[in-house]
């Protein structure tokens, strides 16, 4: 498998993301980045919220959230909540978070916000 570029992710997301609000496109946007990134995909999710084995398959880590700090190329996959039964997926760009949109903080929305669901980070190895 190709390493994985977090730069071209990172740009990936950056230039696809649609202002001002996602759509609904979460899992889409950030798997074509994953794969611009050199990442292979096959045999994805439909949900967001199911993406952990994948991103693990692919050579991704889990992190701890004990001290966690964002980093460029990181996945955070987040659980369903009662607006989203499809839960959430989205990267880290250095700066910010982006799904199909760039985020204004972590939680994508006001059901997650709200509700905080289970969630998990992942991290390609250096």
């Amino acid at each position: 498998m190709p390493a994985f570029d977090k730069d071209k992710f990172a740009k990936a997301l950056k230039d696809n993301a649609l202002p001002p609000f996602g759509q609904g496109k979460c899992a889409r946007f950030v798997r074509l980045a994953l794969e611009a990134a050199g990442g292979n995909t096959a045999g994805h999710p439909i949900s967001a919220k199911d993406w952990g084995p994948t991103l693990l398959r692919m050579g991704f880590a889990e992190v701890s959230a004990t001290g966690y700090m964002p980093q460029k190329g990181d996945v955070a996959v987040i659980g369903a909540t009662s607006a989203s039964v499809h839960g959430h997926i989205q990267g880290h760009d250095g700066t910010q978070w982006i799904s199909d949109f760039i985020q204004r903080e972590f939680w994508p929305g006001p059901s997650f916000r709200t509700e905080k669901p289970a969630h998990a980070i992942y991290r390609y190895p250096l």
